[in-house]
């Protein structure tokens, strides 16, 4: 996959790489081939800081999808896949992920925190909210985190991580 500006004036500089892959939901490779995007573009763009925090970001995601998304009535086909298109977009100061479904259902947030983060390690998983783990994942390694319907049915779920200030080349 090539970034979406291939060819530059002489002294331009470039804005926006973007890497886009539809899955389907009952393929057992789905996850796997959503990581393997993520983590390409991003060592293609030197990101590879990043590629763990959005490969887990993304298996969470995808996961979500594969679980709990059923198509809108409007998008259901009889026997049809269930669509996951995996987005990738990196601009100067930010990487923004975005995975969309067909079930314009919201995701469940985390609604805050239930538990002290120190006291977490202590408490028994079954104490630990059954619901929204995933996100609250998500939303620990990201620097924004974000539901969008789309207009002709199902969402997004995007994320964002900011690149200004942070330590990039990997030395801390």
């Amino acid at each position: 996959m090539k970034p979406l500006i291939t060819a530059l004036p002489y002294g331009a500089t470039q804005l926006e790489q973007f890497r886009a892959l539809t899955l389907f939901a009952e393929s057992s490779d789905t996850v796997q081939a959503a990581r393997q995007m993520v983590r390409s573009a991003l060592e293609e763009w030197a990101l590879s800081v990043l590629a763990d925090d959005a490969e887990l970001c993304v298996s969470e995601l995808v996961g979500n999808v594969i679980h709990h998304a059923f198509p809108d009535d409007c998008l259901a086909v009889p026997g049809a896949p269930r669509r996951i298109d995996v987005t990738l977009r990196k601009w100067p100061k930010w990487l923004f992920l975005g995975v969309a479904d067909e079930d314009s259902s919201p995701p469940m947030f985390p609604l805050g925190e239930a538990f002290s983060p120190e006291l977490v390690g202590d408490l028994p998983e079954a104490v630990l909210p059954d619901t929204g783990r995933g996100l609250m994942i998500v939303q620990r390694l990201t620097d924004g985190l974000w539901w969008s319907l789309e207009e002709l049915g199902g969402k997004t779920v995007f994320c964002r991580f900011d690149l200004v200030d942070r330590d990039l080349d990997g030395r801390s």
